[in-house]
C-alpha cells in the first residue's frame, strides 16, 4: 500500500496512443456522419467531476463513497466495470475516477491488446495507484484476458517466457492501480474477469428532465444561445443518451446560425432536426428502415436476426447492438423465440393498420 501523503498528484491526461477510440465500428451515427469538429468538442464537453455529472444517481452515490473510502484508506480503487448502451458515459465515468482519485488515467480498447505481452508493458508503465480504462473490454482474446487475473488480485504478472526444455515462469511485481472497464455486451465478459471487479455498474438511458439539463449544459459550453423550448425539442428526440443530444444541439446550431441568426428556438429546433430526418421520438431513417422492412418485407414478423439484417444490407452485430436497444426501450420492437416482431406501437408511430392476424400470430407467440 502506498502511503497518501507519498502519493503524486498528476493530471489525468495521460491516454495511450493506442486507445482504441476508432475501434467503436458499431457505434452508429445518428442522422448523417461524424464531422471532423464532433471528436474535440466532445471531449471538451464531458464533466470532469462527479457533482458535473448528470443522472444515473444511483451509480454517482455508489461510486462517489466508494472513492471517499478509498482515499480515507490510502488505497487505490477497487476496479470497476461499468456497461450500458453506446453513448450513456462509460468513458466519462472512467475520466471521472481518475480525476476524483487524482491519478493519471491510460486509455485503451480490447481490440488494441493483440497480445499478452502488449498487456504486460502497459501494466508495467503504470505508477502507483494509476487508473488503466479498457474500453469494450468484452473483446479482450483470452491469453491477454489471463495476464490480468493476478494483475487485478495481487498486483503481479506471471508468464511463461521460451519454448519446451528451456521454457520458465517469470512473476514481476506491478504498482497498484484500478482496472476500469467498459462494454456494451456485460454479457460476453468471462465470469473469471467478472468476478474479480470490485464494483458493477450499469448505465439506463436518461430521462427527459436529465436530458434538458445535458443539452442546456452543453450549450452554454458551446456558447449557443438556446431557448428552453429548443432546448426541450433537442432533449425529446435525443433517444435518452448525451452522445446523440450532443450531436443533434451541434447540428442544430449550424442550422440556426446559418437561417435564425444563431439563437435556437423551438422552431428552430424542430427545423432543423425534421432536415435531418430525426422524428419525435428521435428514431432517425435507419430506425424507420428496420421497421418498414419488418413490416413491409416480412409481414411484421417473426423474421430471424440474420435475415433481418441481410435484408437491410448490415451486419447482424450492427442491428442487435446498435439498432434494436432504443426500440426495444420503446416498445416497438420484441425479440421472441421464432424472431423478431413490430409490434402494435410501432404500426401507430408509423401509420399503419395494425392487422388482426398479427394479433393472432402474436398472441399464440405469447403462449409459447
Amino acid at each position: 500500500m502506498q502511503p497518501t501523503g507519498s502519493r503524486s498528484r498528476r493530471s489525468p491526461t495521460r491516454d495511450a496512443t493506442d486507445s482504441g477510440q476508432d475501434n467503436k465500428a458499431t457505434e452508429r451515427v445518428v442522422a448523417g456522419a461524424v464531422q471532423a469538429e464532433d471528436t474535440p468538442l466532445d471531449v471538451s464537453l464531458r464533466p470532469r467531476r462527479l457533482t458535473d455529472f448528470v443522472g444515473q444517481e444511483q451509480v454517482k452515490d455508489n461510486l462517489g463513497i466508494a472513492i471517499q473510502a478509498a482515499k480515507l484508506r490510502g488505497e487505490p480503487l477497487d476496479h470497476v466495470i461499468i456497461y450500458g448502451p453506446p453513448g450513456l458515459g462509460k468513458t466519462t465515468l472512467a475520466h471521472i475516477i481518475a480525476q476524483e482519485m487524482e491519478v493519471s488515467i491510460r486509455v485503451t480498447s480490447g481490440p488494441a491488446i493483440e497480445r499478452a505481452g502488449d498487456m504486460a508493458a502497459i501494466l508495467t508503465g503504470l505508477k502507483p495507484w494509476d487508473v488503466l480504462f479498457i474500453d469494450e473490454i468484452h473483446r479482450l482474446s483470452r491469453p491477454v484476458e489471463e495476464v490480468l487475473y493476478s494483475a487485478m488480485e495481487d498486483f503481479f504478472l506471471s508468464w511463461m517466457v521460451g519454448k519446451g526444455l528451456a521454457a520458465r515462469n517469470v512473476n514481476l511485481r506491478i504498482n497498484p492501480f484500478t482496472l476500469v472497464g467498459a462494454t456494451t455486451r456485460f454479457s460476453l465478459v468471462s465470469a473469471p474477469l467478472r468476478d474479480r471487479f470490485g464494483s458493477v455498474f450499469r448505465l439506463d438511458y436518461y430521462q427527459q428532465p436529465d436530458m434538458e439539463l445535458v443539452v442546456g449544459r452543453s450549450a452554454q459550453l458551446l456558447g449557443v444561445e438556446a431557448e428552453g423550448a429548443g432546448v426541450t425539442e433537442i432533449a425529446l428526440r435525443s433517444r435518452g443518451t448525451p452522445r446523440v443530444a450532443n450531436r443533434l444541439l451541434r447540428r442544430s446550431r449550424d442550422y440556426a446560425q446559418v437561417m435564425a441568426e444563431g439563437r435556437i428556438t423551438g422552431q428552430v429546433a424542430r427545423e432543423a432536426l425534421e432536415m435531418l430526418k430525426v422524428d419525435a421520438l428521435g428514431l432517425d431513417q435507419s430506425d424507420h428502415r428496420l421497421l418498414t422492412s419488418l413490416i413491409d418485407k416480412f409481414e411484421g414478423g417473426p423474421v430471424g436476426l440474420e435475415t433481418l439484417a441481410a435484408s437491410l444490407s448490415e451486419d447482424s452485430d450492427t442491428v442487435m447492438e446498435v439498432w434494436e436497444p432504443y426500440l426495444l426501450q420503446l416498445g416497438f420492437l420484441d425479440r421472441t423465440p421464432r424472431g423478431r416482431v413490430a409490434t402494435r406501437r410501432a404500426y401507430a408511430h408509423l401509420g399503419r393498420v395494425y392487422p388482426e392476424a398479427v394479433a393472432q400470430d402474436q398472441g399464440r407467440l405469447a403462449g409459447l
